[in-house]
């Protein structure tokens, strides 16, 4: 064999071998690269656990490292999807309700379109002037209920004075 065609030989092998080579490294590399290199999850510290946010998706997970079973991820709940299916529910269940109103028989007779009167219902109406000069009325305490109060304040009264008459007593005992 010639110089050159030995040459051209193993540069067509040292080709395939390289070729072959970085075919087969390829699916080592990327499956040694952890996914946080290529930008794909965002890693934050919690309290005992790391919050891990895939950014493709934007599902945030929690990870935990137990004990018996190493290292574990799970889904935080969405709270926007689980209130966007309470909407949809609550707007079919809306419309289902109109559909069964509007099936109904009208129960109601004689119904107009006209608006009613505006009146607060709670406000008292003012009063007549006839009403106006009505005087107010009120009842006098009985003979009975008199007595009762005035022994109350007879009573109170002569403690009043003995409590003084005897404070009188101490203080110009001890001066």
């Amino acid at each position: 064999m010639s110089t050159s065609s030995f040459s051209k030989v193993s540069t067509f092998i040292a080709s395939i071998v390289l070729i072959i080579g970085a075919c087969g490294a390829a699916p080592a590399v990327a499956q040694s690269m952890p996914d946080t290199e290529n930008g794909r999850y965002a890693l934050s510290p919690a309290a005992d656990s790391v919050l891990r946010l895939d950014t493709r998706t934007g599902a945030v997970s929690t990870c935990n490292n137990h004990s018996t079973a190493g290292w574990a991820c799970y889904a935080v709940p969405d709270e926007r999807a689980a209130l966007d299916a309470e909407i949809g529910r609550l707007q079919a269940e809306n419309e289902k309700l109109k559909a069964d109103l509007a099936q109904r028989e009208p129960t109601v007779t004689g119904k107009t379109e006209e608006a009613l009167p505006k009146s607060d219902s709670l406000k008292k109406p003012e009063p007549k002037i006839a009403e106006g000069e009505r005087k107010i009325e009120i009842p006098l305490p009985s003979d009975r209920d008199m007595d009762r109060m005035m022994s109350f304040l007879e009573r109170a009264w002569r403690r009043l004075i003995d409590m003084a008459n005897r404070v009188q007593k101490d203080v110009s005992g001890k001066i």
